[in-house]
């Protein structure tokens, strides 16, 4: 069985995604970073099939999926969702949300915890944006309307992959660059105003009852393994695991590693499939 792409009408907005594996076994929904699309997730998806049933969607406006015409926010993008599994009929999920993919994760605990089987947060964090990250967005947003995608894609590259992998990875880095220069302008700056605009959601965390895995890029430039320390430590009973040889995008960077620790987790929830 092969992956298969697929499109569906949630929330009056039409939502494009990647499926692979059995309807019957145990949903596992992959939400991608920023500004990234359903793709990143593919090797994943090819991984798991003959265990799981793998979901990777186009989070709005990226991707396939449409922008529609409401304001992004992170809450909007929880409730997308939750508007997905039920359009799917899924109950339940794995949810594995790396970077921004987290940060919908999250948000989407606070009122949906009984839809979570489990969570996966790769390269995220709990806190929101701190004054000066929140200028620095703003700041990006005028510079992107000013002068396009270009230079913010090359910028982009610096701080997302671990400085070997642009030796290592070149097929990904180029991936991840054309990714970025296909988004449209629009979509980036509104969901960087987004992200300025998130709440934190630490506070949710210590109140999870359901099995947690932390996996992050040992040269994490973003989101360091100092940050998913922390949030750590505030699930009970979650595991961390630090991907060796790999910055902010982990499951690109480091792949077998990272579906190793994936898989592990997962085996969790056979009983379940």
């Amino acid at each position: 069985m092969t992956v298969n792409a697929m499109s569906i009408l949630i929330s009056t907005n039409n939502t494009a995604y990647l499926e692979s594996g059995d309807v019957i076994k145990l949903p596992v929904i992959f939400i991608h970073g920023f500004p990234f699309d359903k793709r990143m997730w593919e090797n994943q998806l090819l991984e798991l099939k003959d265990e799981y049933r793998c979901i990777a969607y186009d989070v709005r406006g990226h991707g396939d999926s449409k922008a529609g015409e409401v304001d992004f926010s992170i809450a909007l993008f929880a409730e997308d969702l939750i508007a997905l599994m039920d359009a799917l009929q899924i109950e339940k999920a794995v949810i594995v949300g790396l970077s921004m993919g987290g940060y919908i994760a999250m948000n989407a605990i606070q009122k949906y915890s009984h839809r979570f089987a489990g969570l996966v947060l790769c390269d995220t964090q709990c806190a929101a944006d701190t004054a000066e990250a929140k200028g620095k967005r703003k700041k990006t947003i005028a510079f992107i309307l000013r002068n396009g995608l270009a230079v913010y894609a090359e910028e982009s590259l610096k701080n997302l992959f671990a400085l070997a992998s642009f030796q290592t990875k070149p097929q990904e880095v180029s991936f991840i660059h054309n990714t970025i220069l296909h988004t449209p302008a629009t979509t980036i700056c509104r969901t960087l105003q987004a992200l300025a605009d998130r709440k934190e959601t630490c506070k949710v965390l210590p109140q999870v009852n359901f099995p947690v895995l932390i996996l992050v890029g040992a040269e994490d430039k973003i989101t360091s393994p100092e940050v998913a320390q922390k949030m750590q430590e505030l699930i009970s009973g979650s595991e961390l695991a630090i991907i060796p040889e790999a910055g902010h995008l982990s499951n690109l960077e480091n792949p077998i590693q990272f579906n190793l620790k994936l898989k592990d987790f997962l085996k969790k929830f056979e009983q379940l499939s």
